[in-house]
């Protein structure tokens, strides 16, 4: 089969730039054009910027032949994309969406949030579905390995009854916070929001993040605290079992498994060890998600994160920010 003609709307850093001075990227790419590239069953055939030094580096990085300054651009070339990558700027995303859904490519892959509201998102899907433009949306841990072997795990039993769930983010609830909803909902399905905190102003005025006291299945509490995005970039989940303590550290590009030992210094007591450090999936995340949207567009297997998925994540952020 001929390759995907991709074009590539943005020309930042999770377009390409990440994984431009990489020496693994080929490897491990974090990017779209890195993931697109390492796959090979792509074609880098245009990019949309209009910063035009910025385009012009990143069609060289990326042997891309056709550079575009605005996405109104586009429709006047009369070119056919298979997929499309929306990684301009989320206040951008309704205008090139709107484009890029009349063009008519089998799937858009659009950097997450859609679009700022939550109303707003889910005419985005409305559109595609009646255009019968598939979407795909960039929640990158629905393609981590790590992911499906923890869901696994839950599903066997293997570390016995999840007891509570504490999770940790920062630079805004939208933003990397719809991450953690995400990640939650694919491993624990729905959840009931109980309380917000105090919101911390730590990245975008109209996206505080916010701690959250949140249920799952069968009354598991569930904690989301907040750092500073000022700090340190901060992205960890626990998940505390009977006889377990699992962590998913550094975003997921690592993880911990702790258990139950007898202590040493207090009799008939049992303490957790300190366990081991073990590097995660999260690298592989990308490289994955392009490789599920080959699939889907060429045997029609399922899309691992879509609209719909996006939609109940952003619609959750909504009722805790305006509560």
């Amino acid at each position: 089969m001929s390759r995907l003609k991709v074009l590539i709307i943005g020309c930042g850093n999770i377009a390409g730039g990440f994984d431009m001075d990489r020496p693994e990227a080929a490897d491990s790419p974090l990017t779209h054009a890195g993931g697109y590239v390492a796959d090979g069953r792509f074609e880098l055939s245009a990019c949309v910027e209009p910063d035009d030094s910025k385009r012009e580096a990143f069609m060289r990085t990326w042997g891309i032949p056709l550079g575009f300054r605005s996405i109104d651009e586009v429709p006047k070339w009369q070119h056919r994309f298979d997929v499309i990558s929306v990684c301009s700027p989320t206040e951008r995303h309704p205008d090139d969406l709107e484009v890029c859904i009349e063009t008519e490519p089998k799937v858009i892959f659009c950097e997450k949030p859609v679009t700022m509201s939550a109303l707003r998102t889910a005419g985005v899907i409305k559109q595609c579905n009646e255009a019968k433009v598939s979407l795909a949306v960039n929640y990158t841990r629905r393609w981590d390995p790590m992911i499906s072997t923890l869901a696994d795990g839950m599903r066997e039993g293997r570390w016995g009854t999840l007891r509570s769930v504490v999770g940790f983010y920062n630079k805004g609830l939208l933003n990397n916070g719809s991450h953690m909803l995400d990640l939650l909902q694919l491993i624990l399905g729905p959840l009931e929001f109980i309380k917000a905190g105090q919101p911390v102003d730590d990245y975008l005025p109209h996206d505080p993040s916010v701690p959250v006291w949140l249920q799952g299945a069968g009354c598991c509490p569930i904690q989301l605290s907040c750092g500073h995005a000022s700090d340190f970039a901060f992205f960890e989940l626990q998940l505390v079992f009977s006889e377990a303590v699992v962590s998913m550290e550094n975003g997921g590009m690592f993880w911990r498994e702790r258990v139950p030992v007898d202590s040493h210094e207090f009799k008939g007591f049992r303490v957790l060890d300190e366990g081991s450090r073990k590097p995660g999936g999260y690298s592989k995340a990308m490289i994955r998600a392009c490789s599920n949207i080959f699939e889907f567009v060429s045997h029609d297997r399922p899309l691992a994160s879509t609209g719909e998925t996006a939609l109940v994540s952003q619609q959750l952020c909504e009722l805790i920010r305006h509560t």
